[in-house]
């Protein structure tokens, strides 16, 4: 992470105080203090700067944070008493999130949840640090969310309708709960694995088909944006992986999760020695792709309302097709090619579970 001055005496993030394409960045505050002999970063920056915990730790794991100058991602780093800490504060955030017409398509929706294709690019909730530009901001004011009236907009923790997570730049279909007791069943079958989720990605080298990856995952000791096999805190993950169709180089893969751990597929793809084409933190940029070719295409869980096993849909998106045609590869027949207008209703495998008049 670089620092630059700018000409009123502020600092800024960012070589010179620019970005790559040479605007100027907003301005930062850079606040300083001695630090507290054995207190964990996390704790000092909060009781220093008057913020929360929370608020804290992702200053440090988002990159704001150094010690003697040098860069640290651990908010559980142990002070010594001797170091000098320098916290970059973002610019104010907003005090709420608020509504924002964002476009998030809604595949299907009913009394009890709401099934989206969430384009690559958007979080699926705020943080501390993120107010904007989120799944939950462009479905605030258009759908009601689960637990959103016991929330506070405010909170760092404002998450209403949040039931599980995509990656930012992964694609595909999720669903957000609408009532809270749609809420407790959605958490539940997510926590007890009684869904099932199935993935395409393209992977960079050869993959054989049928395998099964067997390999914990657990948080890298020194790049703490980067998940790794074994790493700190290690828990079991299981993914099994098929071989859709091969180009030159690469394998237009199918992946099942058996786990639900952070960068699951692309650490296991890694791990085999074919990451995912695109992936900046664990292979390499593309000219083919702006981020990883990686989708989540469909979505069976138990239904809230009669826990009858209901399966949703998202078809591959176009920037991945493409650069799978483009790698020489055909499309296989068994998955659809991407929808280039809506469609009336929900598409074949969507539907909901009959309505039994209970």
């Amino acid at each position: 992470m670089a620092w630059g001055k700018t000409s009123d005496g502020q600092y800024s993030r960012g070589p010179q105080a620019r970005s790559p394409r040479g605007a100027r960045l907003p301005v930062m505050e850079v606040r300083t203090f001695d630090a507290p002999s054995g207190e964990r970063l996390d704790v000092a920056i909060a009781q220093a700067l008057a913020v929360s915990r929370t608020f804290a730790k992702e200053l440090v794991s988002e990159g704001y944070v150094t010690l003697d100058g040098k860069p640290v991602g651990k908010p559980a780093t142990k002070l010594s008493g001797n170091e000098v800490v320098s916290v970059l504060l973002p610019p104010a955030r907003p005090v709420d999130v608020e509504p924002e017409d964002l476009d998030v398509p809604v595949l299907f929706e009913d009394e009890y949840l709401a099934v989206i294709d969430k384009p690559p690019g958007i979080v699926a909730h705020p943080t501390a640090t993120v107010r904007t530009g989120t799944v939950v901001n462009a479905l605030l004011g258009r759908i009601p969310l689960s637990k959103e009236r016991f929330q506070d907009p405010a909170d760092d923790l404002f998450r209403p309708g949040i039931v599980h997570r995509l990656d930012k730049d992964t694609s595909g279909v999720m669903v957000v709960a609408k009532t809270d007791e749609a809420h407790r069943h959605l958490a539940n079958s997510f926590k007890r694995r009684f869904t099932e989720k199935e993935y395409v990605a393209i992977a960079v080298g050869e993959v054989a088909d049928g395998t099964i990856v067997d390999a914990p995952i657990g948080r890298h000791p020194v790049e703490r944006q980067r998940m790794t096999v074994g790493g700190e805190a290690p828990r079991s993950a299981s993914t099994h992986v098929w071989a859709l169709a091969r180009a030159p180089g690469h394998t237009l893969v199918r992946a099942k999760p058996h786990t639900g751990r952070t960068h699951q597929i692309r650490v296991h793809l890694w791990h085999l020695g074919a990451p995912i084409l695109g992936d900046e933190v664990y292979g390499k940029a593309s000219s083919l792709i702006g981020r990883q070719a990686l989708h989540a295409r469909s979505l069976t869980l138990p239904h809230p309302r009669d826990n009858a096993p209901v399966t949703f849909v998202a078809p591959v998106r176009e920037d991945i097709v493409e650069a799978w045609l483009r790698l020489g590869g055909s499309w296989p027949s068994e998955l659809e090619l991407p929808l280039s207008r809506p469609v009336e209703g929900p598409p074949p495998g969507m539907e909901p579970p009959p309505d039994r008049g209970d």
